[in-house]
């Protein structure tokens, strides 16, 4: 049974680098192979991760409602043969990416199929690191896996851990988390505003760990380069690597 790691949290808070390093920390921690999930519509995982997507599942989703593909396939076979098309192999990891959101319309019979496949496909992976829209929609209904941890980012500020409460109250009416739930503040300059400190405290949620501003990363960013590959000492990856140590076992 895969253990399922979540990362959730607003835009600009730094949750899909925090994934592409959780799925560095398990390869480095001999938990391979890692399947990476990129649900965020408006993510890059594949960019942190170092590898190229050629289709994602909402284009193969828009494909087998259109009845469009090979006529010697059956629906089912079709949705099996366009997803295997959909993941990407690299060292250690495979990635797959769910693509734009619905538009208009059903979807429900090729949703349905997708989440049979998704749920089959996760069982060859120890460990699958899914980056999430805050919303969390693609969880719900792209997959029938529960959580066994949810990650919340944040930065610092107090709208920015207010915003990271509501996405820990739609992780919770949606009932997916079976495991545990925490927070991580991320590009922390200065320490946690008291303001944040006591908004943290008062919520509740167990706070995981605080990673500082790195400006390697925005110099990788810049440079095109995989942040991934970022150097062993950088502080955001020691960081990174303590969270998981207290939080994988």
């Amino acid at each position: 049974m895969s253990y399922l790691i979540a990362m959730a949290g607003k835009g600009g808070t730094g949750k899909t680098t925090l994934a592409g390093l959780a799925v560095r920390y398990l390869i480095e921690h001999g938990k391979k192979p890692v399947l990476a999930v990129d649900a965020d519509a408006n993510s890059n995982l594949n960019e942190v991760l170092g590898v190229t997507v050629e289709m994602t599942v909402g284009q193969a989703r828009e494909e087998v409602k259109a009845g469009g593909g090979r006529v010697d396939m059956t629906k089912d076979q079709l949705v099996e043969f366009r997803i295997n098309q959909c993941l990407v192999e690299a060292d250690g990891f495979d990635l797959i990416c769910m693509g734009q959101p619905e538009g208009p319309g059903c979807y429900c019979a090729a949703n349905n199929l997708i989440s049979h496949y998704m749920e089959v496909l996760s069982k060859n992976y120890p460990y699958i690191v899914m980056d999430n829209e805050a919303g969390m929609e693609h969880l719900s209904r792209l997959t029938t896996k529960d959580v066994d941890l949810l990650l919340i980012v944040s930065d610092p500020s107090f709208r920015g851990v207010q915003a990271a409460r509501r996405v820990h109250e739609v992780a919770k009416s949606l009932k997916i988390v079976v495991g545990a739930a925490a927070l991580i503040i991320n590009r922390v300059t200065n320490g946690i505003p008291p303001r944040s400190l006591e908004e943290i405290q008062h919520w509740g949620l167990p706070l995981a760990g605080v990673i500082p501003e790195d400006p390697l990363i925005a110099e990788y960013d810049g440079l095109g380069k995989p942040t991934v590959t970022l150097p062993a000492d950088a502080m955001a990856v020691k960081s990174v690597n303590e969270i998981f140590d207290k939080l994988i076992k």
